[in-house]
């Protein structure tokens, strides 16, 4: 029998996204149907996507980073230099500052929102421009509340983090508005609050998100091996409070855990199916900086797809998954509607089976090209290609309300 507990974890969205995916596949869920015969095209298409950006097939981890290096410029690199950063624990801290932070503003900024980067003059929309200008929040020293040392975040300052600051951070006027800018604040005031009182996760000499590095390294196995899933742990454990009042089991907030009623089982945990999106995109955009320092960073596939609309959107698009109701695509949807929770169930699922494909076509294995790479190389960038392709505004083919801590 499955406990609470037992789903946050990346084994439990998994197992639970294939449970769906079997009853599409045998016809029997009440918002989608299921196209298998066009997933080898789907794995095409990714593969020609990825062909275009790494023709090599070179491709990084999908993570908050390349965002920072939007227009090929190494953003964070320079500003570790200029800081003259050595010491890897310090550089791992920094690091993690800058991530955790960055991808809690990371949610959906709405298709009107754009961001203008003074130092160069280019202007960023979309995920490219939430890590764009919170890079420069950060660098900005707007997350710490030591001028001797701007480049960290910190509980104090995040406790006090207004939406006001962050929409002159992100540039927000009447005229370039952001979807869910309250929300966001919210999340870093919660977060500040979190790091303050966990002094196990985040450490004693000083109250930061970046102390969460030293708790990830003493994670270690006794070979010095970090395990992805045991960082995406960690990180629900840590960050499970900040999230808006949802799903409470047992005393445990579940956070991106949602209700369906065809996952019935026998025990508690009865028509729940969890994702941890923003956790995992998080636990993703900490595992380079372990590297980066030496560490060596198992079990990758142990985490699973992102469940947000590019994904989920590049099945719907080329016809893997379609709505049984045909207006589906005109409503406005809530991530809590079960045809969103449905939606995001078979996009992990089938992220997996392409994944697999796209192996197979390429001859590689998982350790050559794993989940995170098929992911960035990928079906993400795949997802806003076709959406380009279909529509005007590059928009998602689902219209999801966001209050900027799910998408």
């Amino acid at each position: 029998m499955a406990s609470i507990p037992s789903l946050l974890t990346a084994a439990a969205v998994r197992e639970r996204a294939n449970r769906l995916l079997d009853l599409a596949i045998a016809g029997e869920l009440d918002h989608f149907a299921v196209d298998l015969t066009k997933l080898p095209a789907v794995a095409d298409y990714v593969i020609e996507t990825a062909r275009e950006a790494y023709p090599e097939l070179e491709i990084p981890f999908h993570a908050r980073w390349r965002h920072f290096e939007a227009g090929e410029i190494d953003r964070f690199g320079g500003l570790v230099d200029a800081a003259g950063i050595t010491d890897p624990l310090v550089f791992g801290r920094a690091a993690y500052d800058l991530a955790i932070v960055s991808v809690l503003l990371d949610a959906g900024a709405g298709p009107d929102w754009r961001y203008h980067e003074a130092a160069t003059g280019e202007t960023f929309s979309r995920s490219e421009g939430l890590g764009v200008a919170s890079f420069a929040m950060f660098a900005s020293g707007l997350f710490s509340q030591d001028p001797a040392d701007p480049l960290r975040a910190d509980a104090a300052a995040l406790a006090v983090l207004e939406a006001s600051d962050l929409a002159e951070g992100f540039q927000v006027t009447p005229e370039n508005p952001m979807v869910g800018l309250e929300g966001r604040a919210k999340l870093l005031n919660a977060l500040g609050r979190v790091v303050a009182d966990r002094a196990d996760l985040f450490g004693t000499e000083e109250a930061r998100p970046g102390g969460l590095f030293d708790t990830v390294l003493a994670s270690a196995d006794e070979d010095g091996r970090v395990s992805a899933p045991k960082i995406l742990e960690l990180v629900l454990e840590a960050f499970g409070p900040i999230w808006p009042s949802r799903l409470l089991r047992e005393g445990v907030a579940l956070g991106d855990t949602w209700q369906h009623g065809k996952l019935a089982t026998d025990d508690a945990t009865s028509g729940l199916m969890p994702f941890h999106k923003l956790s995992q995109w998080l636990t993703y955009s900490l595992i380079e900086p372990l590297i980066w320092t030496g560490v060596e960073v198992v079990d990758l596939d142990g985490l699973t797809g992102l469940p947000e609309y590019r994904n989920g959107g590049l099945f719907l698009d080329l016809g893997v998954l379609a709505p049984k109701d045909a207006s589906a695509t005109s409503r406005r949807w809530k991530a809590e509607d079960e045809f969103i929770v449905e939606w995001r169930g078979l996009t992990v699922a089938l992220l997996d089976r392409t994944a697999a494909l796209i192996r197979d076509k390429l001859g590689l294995d998982a350790d050559a090209l794993p989940l995170a790479k098929v992911l960035e190389g990928g079906t993400w960038a795949a997802g806003r290609r076709i959406a380009r392709e279909k529509r005007a505004d590059g928009g998602p083919p689902l219209a999801i309300e966001s209050d900027g801590t799910v998408f």
